[in-house]
């Protein structure tokens, strides 16, 4: 079981490290994304071209390389299997060897992974971030209030380990909004759709 939980924790890594705001930038002639706004290859930073379809293509992809190892290796090996491949996915994104291991901040891959892993966990998370966001329109804040929520929501639905899982997703999310925790502390952290200053 050992080696499957390895395996998967690898498959999960390769689908997360695909950068597609980088590839689909690129192929869509918006030049190179860590160029751009804050540098980041995810969907928020993408939307700072002003090319919406490729920013909501980008969000779509980053969410599917959480949520298709997690479903494909639960129904293959089992939950915990399914688990280590969508923090797999996480740190592929986040990590990618591809980009010298400088990768997104992993809300949307993140997001993905808790869909697939318990779909009641996912949604509400989503639906706090969309509440955060249409209040302060600030993307990070949302993503941070939403990442915080998980655990203790998983916690009070009386899923132990799911809470665990999910506090180790939350803390490698928030660890990644280093710089925004400190802009927004600063308040100068820029709102969605606003080009980084």
């Amino acid at each position: 079981m050992d080696a499957l939980i390895l395996a998967g924790a690898g498959i999960g890594y390769l689908s997360g490290s695909v950068p597609y705001g980088l590839l689909l930038t690129r192929a869509a002639g918006l030049g190179d994304i860590r160029q751009i706004g804050s540098g980041n290859i995810g969907a928020t930073n993408v939307l700072r071209t002003g090319n919406k379809k490729v920013a909501a293509a980008t969000l779509l992809l980053d969410a599917l390389k959480g949520v298709v190892p997690v479903l494909v290796l639960t129904a293959l090996w089992g939950r915990e299997a399914g688990l280590v491949a969508g923090l797999g996915a996480l740190l592929g994104h986040v990590f990618p060897v591809w980009l010298g291991f400088k990768g997104g901040k992993g809300v949307a891959t993140g997001a993905g992974v808790l869909l697939a892993a318990a779909w009641w966990l996912g949604l509400a998370c989503a639906l706090l971030w969309l509440a955060m966001a249409r209040i302060t329109r600030i993307s990070s804040a949302s993503a941070l209030t939403a990442c915080a929520a998980a655990p203790v929501i998983a916690l009070l639905a009386g899923d132990l380990p799911l809470a665990a899982f999910a506090l180790v997703l939350a803390a490698v999310i928030i660890a990644r909004h280093h710089e925004n925790i400190r802009r927004l502390l600063a308040g100068t952290e820029p709102r969605i759709g606003e080009k980084k200053k």
